[in-house]
């Protein structure tokens, strides 16, 4: 296992963490942790961003693949000498180290490197650097470099991979350290670099992708996923030679690796896929075949954006269902929702930690902002109990939330913690797994020797609990599994912990005292397996010196490294848990090329470790050396032994187990610790409900209200009290029955299966049945609620609402719940109608038309002028008054399911109007291709027509064509804007005279007008009104056409005589005769010939074959618009039957 070690002057103050690794899956490893775990590594552009200082970030796995440094200018400002180091250590006497110094020449530009060194055993070290451009965003510039001999000598491969190429990030296989991979850069060229002997030399593999993440298989070496720019995942089974296409549409970091005795195949992969906004699904799909009929859904139903978590035994996710609702999955069984203290309501939930089969959560509450409560599970994950409250949060890389909570290496059940207490930050311990906690105790006298007066709960020891993202940088606290007990910080002794004045400390009994080794901030880390400690100072300026301790920093000494002062960005250890050689990485200037030290420690070790160099030391809590039902015991080196540690001797230790007392148990669910330190039953909880273990069985385990801790050894003993109790499954009847959605919703689609969850409280027992009504006449039966673990589906035929229940039934009562399910179809389309001209205050009717018409239930949201608040209303009409004259817009939408379709129309509010209403001929509807534009241009026609005809103003005409067929309209004359009064009563008589006409005459060849006696309506207020009327006959009316015809007969014939009128017999048609034939049946002549054409589906020809048929395009305009008139139109009462023709 290849460790990396980061120090240095340069790291002062620390950098904000980097954003984690890219891949979802990892082990974690001891340290803060965060949800989801790191994992494998990846690119990701905003990993560039600029920062003061170095900074140091992580592009490989738990095992370190590979890592990247950085740099800035502002590192070399102020340069000035040593004489400002500890004032503690510096008069020591000064021991050298040996060294080499390699220049990374022509790298000067470079401010980001990555550096891997291959693997345990192995002299092979990889140093990608590179120039990143932060006004561009990109790499402009790259250089690789690799040592065979432990970093002193580098060669420079850029002839290899491509003079170029521009590298971007360097990957390695954690399965095995001598397959390398190299990814370009994208804003050059998409293509992978892979070697496989250790990187001497490379194959180049074009992409047909951006890469952003890669995930490594635990197991298999070559099996690599990779997440792509567009949420697409690709796998390869070749070490990236060649990549499939898994899937689309997967969330970022939502892809997990399936685990060999958990998943039923070694190739399945977990995945969170985006359905729609707002929603995501589960599912397991094989490694190279993700077709729908090999993909798996482990969850019916559809689950809350970026909530699948996939860790070890478990896993994890969210739903809605009125709130959100934690489900969990223990060894890919069946899901089941989390159950958290009844009043627990959580914003927030991050998973901490799956050792050991149990679950550590961070739940924030809803009550809490900046800080959550722990809570402890069960083995199944199912039952939490509170572990600790307020404990201090932080947002991390990624929006990542990260938990003030240490898990201590080499010692099972030691946590540490920073819990908010009065608005003051304090640092707690515990070495019962959260059992219990206490205050650190500080030490008794400070570096100088003088003595420290802190006397809890008012003054205590407080850490910095922040694991470094950086993998150069030991961070502020870090212990190692090589150093049982030992555990290195930094920290303030006061009533609350502090940024300033803050100093190094060191435990060397896991936590029970505590030794301040340095009164600055210094970086801290093991060699030789945890036999060695070696510091460096945190400063901005260039050191040439780091010390060395030998017995668990109680004493230090000072060694140089280098003649001339360096600024150091980073320090990379030798693979392994031995750490003998360490490479430090950094700058004589900021003009200078990377120097690369290397420092071999093993000539300061005189000898190999042998059994009399080392002694025990027993694990303890204040005196008590019972923890977690064991006495351990542990090897250490002896102090000022300088001698090279075995491999595994470190993990030498001796156990006994010890006999269970009450502090061994915790609370159990439902249970609370009292000040004396019993656990009695909260107030909602009922102790005699019995669990599961009924459904199958006749007897269960009940809680006495603890339980314990699961990585607890300690023997039965006496105290059986606390232990569960095996009873009889009781007779209960059936209680707090849950019926719901697997979507968490009360919306289904017709036609689609709809997954319904059902859940009992209490009355499990093998005797109770449960039936599920669907309210649509269907019901089923299941004598046992274990057989509907993964729900109950059903397809609804039918719209509407309908009422689902759930019974639980035994001989001894039955719960029944209930649910209303709308079932809906997809809306296509709604049409608002609604007359085109109303009258000023006098109610209007608005109604709409659905397509489909039914759809299930509709929410109609109505929108008058441009008000911004609806009307909303379920019904598709409604009825609206207007109070002004003008122009109005109204906007409905309709709401179906996730649906929304939205139609606007323009209503014209008036004193007073009069309207038509037309009926048109067949030959028309044959034309109609129901669409609204199709309207809009044949009402223009007929406006065009009519005021042609009439004479009237086309500012007060308005024509609607309506919907469906037969084709009809209704024509408005609507008042002048400057005229109010009874002189409009001569344009409109005129009106009436030409639509009221009750004549069969043929005008032309073919033509047959019919037009039946209508009364004409009008729409006046009260004042308008008068007794006037029409007196025009039958005859008069007869007479009228009869000359109308007669005139336009003499004009053709004698149209040469006629002083003043010219006629034309030309082959060029007007412009306006081009309009006639896109909207009208009357047929154009033929410019190229004699005969007239005419338009699809005409039923009218005119027969005359002469080309004086052009002349005089002003009566030729006025006879078209009448001969459509009484060829198309007829006019009719809106109260009486239409007319047809």
């Amino acid at each position: 296992m290849q460790s990396l070690i980061v120090s240095g002057a340069s790291l002062c103050p620390p950098p904000p963490p980097p954003p984690p690794p890219h891949g979802p899956q990892g082990d974690g490893g001891h340290q803060k942790l965060s949800h989801p775990p790191p994992g494998a590594s990846g690119p990701s552009p905003n990993n560039a961003s600029e920062e003061r200082g170095n900074s140091f970030n992580s592009t490989g796995n738990a095992d370190a693949v590979a890592w990247r440094v950085r740099r800035s200018a502002e590192t070399w400002s102020g340069f000035r000498g040593e004489g400002v180091e500890d004032a503690s250590v510096s008069d020591q006497e000064e021991f050298e180290l040996t060294s080499s110094t390699f220049a990374l020449a022509g790298d000067t530009a470079h401010n980001q490197a990555m550096v891997h060194w291959s693997g345990q055993n192995s002299s092979v070290i990889l140093m990608l650097t590179k120039y990143y451009d932060f006004n561009s965003g990109r790499v402009t510039e790259s250089s690789l470099w690799r040592s065979t001999d432990y970093g002193t000598t580098y060669e420079k491969l850029n002839e290899k991979v491509g003079t170029k190429s521009i590298l971007s990030y360097l990957y390695v296989s954690p399965n095995n350290k001598r397959k390398i991979m190299l990814l370009t850069d994208p804003e050059v060229e998409s293509s992978l670099l892979i070697s496989l002997d250790e990187g001497a030399s490379y194959q180049k593999h074009s992409l047909g992708f951006d890469i952003l993440s890669l995930l490594f298989h635990p197991e298999q070496e070559d099996w690599i996923l990779a997440y792509s720019h567009d949420q697409k995942l690709y796998v390869s089974v070749e070490f990236g030679k060649r990549w499939q296409l898994v899937h689309d549409n997967v969330v970022p970091n939502r892809f997990y690796w399936s685990r060999l005795g958990l998943d039923k195949d070694q190739g399945m992969i977990h995945l969170e896929i985006t359905v729609s906004d707002g929603r995501s699904q589960y599912i397991t799909c094989k490694l190279q075949n993700c077709s729908d009929g090999n993909k798996g859904k482990p969850f019916p139903g559809f689950i809350i954006p970026n909530s699948l978590v996939v860790q070890d035994e478990y896993v994890f996710i969210q739903v809605v269902s009125g709130q959100a609702v934690h489900y969990v999955s223990y060894k890919r069984q069946a899901f089941y929702p989390m159950k958290l203290p009844k009043y627990t309501l959580p914003k927030d939930l991050q998973i901490i930690s799956t050792d050991e089969n149990q679950v550590v959560a961070a739940i924030q509450d809803w009550h809490q902002n900046e800080s959550y409560n722990l809570y402890m599970s069960d083995y199944r994950g199912l039952f939490f109990t509170l572990m600790l409250e307020d404990v201090v949060s932080t947002g991390g890389p990624e929006d990542n939330v990260m938990i003030d909570l240490y898990e201590v290496a080499g010692i099972k059940g030691v946590f540490l913690s920073n819990k908010v207490v009065e608005n003051q930050v304090k640092t707690y311990i515990t070495y019962n797994k959260g059992r219990d906690w206490h205050l650190l105790q500080a030490p008794t006298t400070d570096l100088q020797g003088n003595k420290v007066y802190c006397e809890q709960p008012y003054c205590s020891l407080h850490l910095h609990l922040h694991v470094s993202e950086n993998p150069y940088a030991s961070g502020n606290i870090v212990s190692k599994d090589t150093a049982p007990g030992v555990i290195i910080a930094s920290g303030v002794v006061g009533p609350e912990l502090s940024s300033v004045n803050v100093s190094i400390f060191i435990t060397s009994d896991a936590g029970n005292t505590w030794r301040e080794v340095f009164q600055e901030e210094y970086s801290v880390f093991f060699l030789n397996q945890g036999g060695s400690l070696v510091a460096i100072r945190h400063t901005p300026l260039p050191i040439r010196h780091i010390w060395l301790s030998f017995d668990e920093g109680r004493n230090w000494d000072k060694y140089s490294f280098t003649s001339s002062p360096l600024y150091v960005d980073g320090v990379l250890g030798e693979p392994g848990e031995d750490i003998l050689i360490m490479t430090i990485f950094g700058h004589f200037s900021h003009r200078s090329e990377w120097q690369l030290l290397k420092i071999d420690f093993r000539p300061i070790f005189e000898k190999r470790c042998t059994s009399e160099d080392y002694m025990t030391w027993q694990l303890h809590n204040e005196g008590e050396v019972c923890i977690m039902g064991m006495k351990r015991i542990f090897q250490k080196l002896r102090a000022n032994v300088r001698c090279v540690k075995a491999r595994d001797q470190y993990i030498s230790q001796m156990s006994d187990s010890c006999v269970c007392t009450e502090a061994d148990f915790e609370c159990d669910y439902g249970f609370e610790r009292q000040v004396d330190g019993s656990c009695t039953s909260a107030f909602w909880f009922i102790p005699s409900a019995s669990t599961r273990d009924c459904i199958t069985g006749d007897s269960f385990f009940n809680t006495t209200g603890y339980r314990k801790a699961l990585s607890n050894n300690c023997t039965e003993g006496s105290l059986l009290k606390y232990s569960p109790r095996q009873q009889k499954c009781p007779s209960q009847a059936p209680r707090g029955l849950q019926l719901f959605t697997s979507e968490g919703t009360f919306v289904a689609t017709l036609g689609r299966n709809v997954t319904f969850l059902v859940f009992l409280e209490e009355g499990l027992s093998s005797m109770t049945s449960i039936t599920v009504d669907f309210g649509d006449g269907t019901a089923i039966s299941y004598v046992n609620i274990s057989s509907i673990d993964d729900g109950v589906k059903h397809i609804y035929n039918k719209v509407g609402i309908y009422q689902v229940s759930a019974t639980a039934s035994n001989h001894l009562g039955f719960d029944r719940v209930f649910l209303y399910l709308h079932v809906n179809c997809h809306l296509e389309q709604v049409q608002l109608s609604a007359p085109l001209v109303v009258i000023k205050d006098k109610a209007v009717n608005f109604t709409t038309t659905l397509r489909p018409s039914s759809v299930g239930t509709v929410t109609y949201f109505w929108w008058f002028d441009n008000k911004t608040e609806p009307v909303v209303t379920l019904d598709g009409a409604i009825t609206f008054t207007f109070s002004r004259e003008g122009s109005h817009i109204v906007t409905v939408q309709a709401l179906a399911g996730n649906t929304v379709h939205q139609d606007q129309i323009r209503v014209a509010v008036y004193d007073y109007f009069r309207s038509h209403h037309l009926v048109f001929s067949s030959n028309l509807d044959e034309m109609n291709p129901g669409v609204s534009e199709w309207r809009e241009d044949i009402g223009r026609v007929v406006k065009t027509c009519i005021v042609q005809v009439t004479g009237i103003n086309e500012d007060q005409l308005l024509v609607k064509l309506f919907p469906g067929l037969p084709t009809t309209a209704e024509v408005f004359i609507v008042p002048e804007r400057r005229s109010r009064d009874g002189g409009m009563n001569e344009k409109w008589a005129h009106l009436d005279q030409v639509l009221s006409q009750q004549i069969i005459q043929k005008l032309l060849v073919n033509i047959s007008v019919i037009l039946k006696n209508r009364q004409i309506a009008s729409h006046y207020p009260a004042e308008y009104l008068n007794d006037s009327g029409h007196s025009g006959t039958a005859v008069i009316m007869l007479v009228s056409v009869v000359l109308m015809g007669l005139a336009i007969f003499v004009i053709y014939k004698f149209k040469r005589k006629i002083p003043g009128m010219n006629t034309y017999a030309t082959e060029k048609p007007d412009k306006e005769q081009e309009v006639i034939p896109a909207v009208t049946s009357i047929a154009v002549p033929n410019p190229e010939g004699d005969e007239l054409t005419s338009l699809d589906h005409v039923d009218i020809q005119l027969d005359s074959k002469s080309r004086g048929i052009n002349a005089s395009m002003s009566y030729f305009w006025k006879f078209c618009c009448f001969f459509f008139f009484f060829t198309h139109v007829v006019v009719e009462h809106p109260s009486t039957i239409p007319v047809r023709l």
